[in-house]
């Protein structure tokens, strides 16, 4: 349960799916994600870190890796549904 609190805070998975596409350190970071607050990211990222999920230099450690892979299935759902609002 604690994985699932920890993907359940906001912004984690946008954050764990933007270091996926493209680290490139933490203004890059949050100026992707719009509107979330340096001191949100800031506080995610440790969390992260803590986890072994991220490690310096806002880079995915192997779990992170795994763990957004394991994602792929969702990801191709949403953009089915999006594909179907729009």
């Amino acid at each position: 349960m604690a994985a699932l609190d920890l993907l359940g805070r906001r912004w984690t998975l946008r954050i764990l799916w933007e270091l996926h596409q493209r680290p490139d350190g933490f203004r890059g970071l949050q100026a992707r994600c719009d509107g979330m607050s340096s001191s949100v990211l800031a506080t995610r990222l440790n969390e992260l870190t803590s986890a072994r999920l991220v490690e310096g230099g806002y880079r995915l450690t192997e779990l992170g890796e795994e763990l957004v892979e394991a994602m792929g299935p969702v990801v191709e759902w949403s953009r089915r549904w999006a594909d179907e609002l729009a």
